[in-house]
């Protein structure tokens, strides 16, 4: 899976990406990210990228010019090209399913300033939002979408730790533990020290239910 991320701060991106899961996914050659800085194409003088809105208002606009030709740069009739803003489709683990099975080529558009040209939109997939709040930039949700989907490419995570994760069938995880036994009075279940794993996946199920119920309600609506 390749990731093209579009952005005016690529020391972002670049930060992220050299540590932990993602870094031994693409050492493994199983994801490929490249980091476009929108600067690179801009026409204009001093790296500008943006201006004044017609109409007038607060804040500066991206420019059509800058962002078409950086997507133009590394578009291939097969990929998907997405701007990340905050009217976008809401980001999860069935939209990152999505995306994985349509195309080994993802374009992530990062926003800035009062938003992007609206005609920018003519030349893109869609718009993705990772929840409904307002961010300074588009690195973060960029970041969040590369992370989410990689879970889903063979070989970045372990398989048993995919098989049972939260949202997997609209529930959330069941809860787990590690050593010690008792810490300051807080005991690990019982169950789970028996040995009886018919127990411990009753149990586990239980808990997933249990902790859905409590937290998420809405989620077993689905």
């Amino acid at each position: 899976m390749r990731f093209d991320i579009l952005t005016l701060f690529p020391e972002i991106i670049n930060a992220y990406i050299n540590e932990s899961i993602i870094k031994r996914a693409l050492q493994n050659n199983l994801i490929e990210i490249n980091v476009i800085n929108i600067r690179d194409f801009t026409l204009l003088k001093n790296g500008q990228v943006d201006d004044t809105p017609y109409g007038g208002g607060a804040g500066m606009v991206l420019m059509c010019e800058p962002v078409v030709r950086a997507i133009e740069s590394v578009k291939k009739e097969d990929s998907k090209v997405y701007l990340l803003t905050p009217q976008g489709k809401t980001f999860n683990d069935k939209l990152a399913s999505t995306i994985i099975n349509e195309t080994k080529h993802l374009i992530l558009v990062c926003g800035h300033y009062e938003g992007f040209d609206e005609r920018i939109k003519n030349f893109v997939d869609g718009e993705i939002s990772i929840g409904d709040y307002v961010l300074t930039g588009g690195e973060l949700p960029a970041l969040v979408i590369i992370d989410a989907i990689s879970r889903f490419i063979p070989g970045v995570i372990a398989e048993e730790s995919f098989k049972e994760e939260s949202f997997k069938d609209n529930l959330l995880d069941y809860p787990v533990y590690t050593k010690p036994r008792d810490f300051r009075g807080y005991q690990v279940p019982d169950v789970l020290l028996s040995g009886n794993h018919q127990k411990i996946n009753e149990y586990r199920n239980n808990e997933k239910l249990r902790i859905t119920k409590e937290k998420r309600p809405d989620l077993l609506d689905k």
